[in-house]
């Protein structure tokens, strides 16, 4: 007898999977695309872009078509915070996010993961990568400029909050 495995299932497993907070290496982490939804032509980020295989961390939330989870995540297609400031990303993949913040006119109140484990060329690539897909259009960011913000933030021990971040020097 064959068994159909559920979207949702899928999802539900990858994310329980995925919430390490980075502790793990990516390699360990499955990949998740079951359980995005497809993206259109017009916004669809090609897998074999540079920076596709590093994103592969985010996806788990933010899923492969960069639109996120109603009321859970929020989506990085569009999104100010990718869009915006590069070290502004850095910083908040580094360090996880906490507590409230709008995008695209939507409210999310969550807990993203810290991803300072990973290394600052995995770090790049996958911003990068989320900065030049989905019709986003942020400037990229190098593997020195995500060293300059992680050295800034070393001392902190703890996710960011809105209003933390633009009080923030990073640099």
């Amino acid at each position: 007898m064959r068994h159909r495995i559920v979207p949702a299932v899928v999802a539900a497993s990858a994310f329980l999977a995925g919430c390490g907070g980075g502790k793990e290496q990516s390699a360990a982490r499955p990949k998740t695309t079951a359980a995005a939804a497809p993206s259109t032509p017009a916004t669809a980020a090609p897998a074999e872009a540079p920076g596709a295989e590093a994103y592969h961390v985010c996806a788990t939330c933010h899923q492969a078509n960069g639109e996120g989870l109603p009321n859970a995540f929020p989506p990085l297609a569009g999104s100010d915070y990718v869009n915006g400031r590069g070290e502004f990303h850095i910083a908040i993949v580094l360090k996880g996010l906490a507590g409230p913040i709008t995008v695209k006119g939507q409210p999310f109140n969550g807990q993203m993961a810290p991803w300072e484990s990973l290394p600052d060329s995995q770090i790049a690539a996958a911003i990068n990568y989320e900065r030049a897909s989905w019709g986003n259009a942020g400037k990229p960011v190098t593997p020195g400029e995500v060293a300059a913000v992680r050295k800034a933030v070393k001392a902190r021990n703890k996710a960011w909050t809105v209003d933390e971040l633009e009080q923030a020097k990073l640099r």
